[in-house]
């Protein structure tokens, strides 16, 4: 009990020399110990790192995950050590919207079928950017976490504790100091400067053993950035993935939804936008998936041009690019004449304008009565 409270007092006396120094240091009453000019850059590039760490950190994380809610979410769940539930992501989100659309306008219909077909594509964007989500978190933002919960508070202990030193080391200097003009007002020799002299020698011995620790901790930020940079690297990577999966899924869909009629694009109330037909879009071969190319969206009119010899006017839905010298290029709201030849894939027709004539996608006509 005796010891606990010696100990106890001592404490207080060292908090109390402590926060005299510090206060004489504020008001320009006391000197101060400045550390070397190495040790300084490095505590300053320790703080740099700290903050930047924290900035690219947090807004990485808004970038994978916009809804703050839901970052909420998944910081309470990640201190429980438990799983959050699974969520669909905006992407799923519109999917399933687009989807549901397209099934309620009817899967045979131009507009629906487009629907289901951008609602498929959002959806594996979805999924690509879970696995962007899952990506970063793991090679970027966890290793980013672990310098700010880890090394960089084993820093700032190290740092305290360097501080607190500093300050024992100038309060021994200013008792010694105190104890000499004592010493030499009364001309004789004093038990207190020994006493002080020896306490400097110790507080100089602690400081100098504090500083080393603190510094090399310090150089091994270097090596921190070393390692953030292979984080950053594998996050771009990640990012790149990311992209490239989109960009192909778009350019699946744009092949797949063709070109647009103007009139599907403009009417009288938004006579602003540009028809979507002036935008280049790549040709879409026979080989391409086509808008409905089912046999459940062919309708009886087709059915009996195939089953007859005869021919039948169509209008043009869609622009259609040939794929080659077979096949017939077409532009929309165009007529031409169609007509069935044997042994042709249920898809196609013959069409003629004029004197050109070649192989078309059913998908991209309407039959004339």
């Amino acid at each position: 009990m005796d010891f606990n409270v010696k100990k106890l007092a001592a404490d207080a006396g060292t908090f109390l020399s402590r926060a005299v120094q510090f206060t004489e240091e504020k008001l320009g009453q006391a000197e101060k110990t400045e550390l070397d000019a190495h040790l300084e850059n490095l505590l300053a590039k320790a703080e740099s790192t700290k903050v930047w760490t924290e900035k690219i950190m947090k807004q990485t994380e808004v970038l994978l995950q916009p809804n703050p809610n839901a970052r909420i979410e998944e910081f309470v769940y990640e201190k429980l050590e438990r799983k959050a539930p699974s969520r669909l992501n905006n992407q799923e989100q519109l999917a399933q919207y687009l989807i549901d659309a397209g099934n309620d306008f009817g899967p045979g219909t131009a507009y629906g079928n487009a629907l289901i077909n951008c609602g498929e594509t959002q959806r594996r964007i979805g999924g690509a950017h879970r696995e962007l989500v899952q990506t970063g978190a793991i090679n970027f933002l966890t290793p980013l976490r672990n310098f700010i919960e880890g090394d960089y508070k084993t820093i700032s202990k190290e740092r305290k504790l360097l501080q607190n030193k500093r300050l024992d080391l100038d309060a021994a200097k200013t008792r010694l100091k105190k104890a000499r003009v004592t010493e030499a007002r009364a001309s004789m020799w004093t038990e207190e400067v020994t006493r002080s002299e020896q306490e400097l020698r110790i507080t100089q011995s602690e400081f100098d053993r504090q500083a080393e620790i603190t510094r090399l901790l310090l150089e091994g930020i270097s090596s921190t950035h070393a390692h953030h940079l292979r984080c950053l690297n594998d996050f771009v990577e990640a990012q790149m993935t990311y992209f490239a999966q989109c960009y192909q899924y778009m350019l699946d869909l744009q092949k797949q939804l063709g070109s647009f009629p103007s009139t599907f694009v403009s009417n009288n109330n938004q006579s602003s936008l540009t028809p979507m037909q002036n935008v280049p879009l790549p040709s879409i071969s026979a080989s391409a998936p086509l808008p409905a190319a089912s046999n459940s969206v062919v309708t009886s009119g087709f059915s009996e041009l195939k089953a007859t010899s005869g021919s039948r006017k169509a209008r043009v839905l869609y622009d259609y690019d040939a794929a080659n010298s077979s096949e017939l290029s077409l532009l929309a709201d165009e007529v031409i004449t169609v007509y069935s030849m044997p042994g042709m894939d249920s898809d196609w027709l013959m069409g003629e304008r004029g004197n050109q004539k070649g192989k078309v996608p059913i998908t991209y006509l309407e039959l004339l009565n």
